[in-house]
């Protein structure tokens, strides 16, 4: 709210403000002194007559110079013409319970977010049963990748203490 006050501030009769600005007189430079303009006026004519003139040993280096240019990308583009891509695989997701985004397919070597929740919940659940190889057999994902998952990332666990253990909190009377 504040931006929209300091912006109508700003704006305020902005035309009027730079006409104005626009119209000061501007102020001249100061006179010079007659016997500098004299220095001034030679060094103006010497840096001309130097930018006028042509230095004969650059030009017949550079016209020694000789430059060849050959398109390279046409040979790239026949390579690629040549070779076909290679399809990617997919496969289809797991349990369509909770079908949120309606994923069609999904790349090999990944899984969706409602997989990963799946999947580490049934870890945790059942540890013998879902072990790290069967889910990376079950999700067609890397072994390494599977033991990662499951090391560094944990669902959500809800932890309700009974007022008996004395660790709840006590409500202020």
């Amino acid at each position: 709210m504040g931006a929209v006050v300091i912006r109508a501030i700003r704006n305020f009769n902005l035309e009027n403000r730079a006409q104005r600005e626009i119209s000061k007189m501007k102020p001249s430079p100061a006179p010079r002194h007659p016997s500098s303009e004299i220095l001034l006026r030679e060094e103006m004519s010497q840096i001309k007559g130097e930018i006028a003139r042509k230095d004969d040993k650059l030009l017949t280096l550079l016209k020694d110079v000789y430059v060849d240019s050959r398109d390279p990308v046409s040979t790239v583009q026949v390579k690629d013409a040549e070779i076909p891509q290679e399809p990617k695989e997919f496969r289809l997701p797991k349990d369509h319970c909770f079908d949120m985004m309606n994923i069609k397919n999904i790349p090999k070597g990944k899984i969706s977010i409602v997989e990963a929740l799946t999947l580490l919940s049934n870890h945790k659940l059942y540890p013998e049963r879902w072990t790290a190889e069967k889910i990376a057999e079950e999700y067609q994902l890397d072994q390494k990748d599977v033991n990662s998952l499951l090391k560094y990332f944990v669902t959500f666990e809800v932890k309700v203490f009974s007022s008996e253990d004395g660790k709840a909190i006590q409500p202020k009377s």
